[in-house]
């Protein structure tokens, strides 16, 4: 068996009751094989970001794992259509999107899955809640650049 790796996963809804959605994967990420949440952001209201829809409700939470990351990228998906995810265009409205962010310290670019997240420095709907539980992860000028992105805080740090 390998060694235990920390991830970090992006999560978002915008459809249905996106709090709950979002609160169900957190409980869904514990339930991974080989895998273990070991803290999660407090959740966060924001706005869509090249995208239309309703406002999202965002969290990150940090696993620590013993699937690979491409293994850990399918598990994710699988929780996805669990939770009713369709893909009809891209950055569509969804019951439930999960981004692996960051998997240790690997750099990953492959087809399927690029790590760190290519997009997730542009972002503060990933970078607030990143900060929340892994301040070492996010420079205060990372949160800077990404200040005027409509966001704010729904729920404290889960528990």
């Amino acid at each position: 068996m390998r060694d235990p790796v920390t991830a970090y996963v992006g999560i978002g809804a915008n459809l249905g009751d996106a709090p709950a959605q979002v609160s169900a994967a957190l409980q869904w990420l514990d339930q991974l094989p080989h895998t273990r949440c070991t803290a999660a952001s407090g959740l966060w209201q924001t706005v869509p970001l090249d995208a239309t829809g309703p406002d999202y409700c965002n969290a990150v939470a940090a696993v620590v794992t013993r699937l690979t990351a491409p293994a850990l990228l399918q598990a994710l998906q699988a929780l996805e259509a669990r939770a009713g995810r369709e893909r009809p265009y891209r950055n569509a409205p969804r019951t439930l999107d999960l981004d692996l962010l960051l998997y240790g310290s690997a750099r990953i670019q492959s087809p399927q899955l690029t790590v760190p997240h290519p997009r997730m420095w542009g972002r503060a709907f990933v970078l607030a809640p990143l900060a929340q539980i892994a301040p070492d992860r996010v420079s205060p000028q990372a949160l800077s650049e990404v200040s005027g992105q409509g966001i704010m805080p729904i729920l404290p740090v889960c528990g």
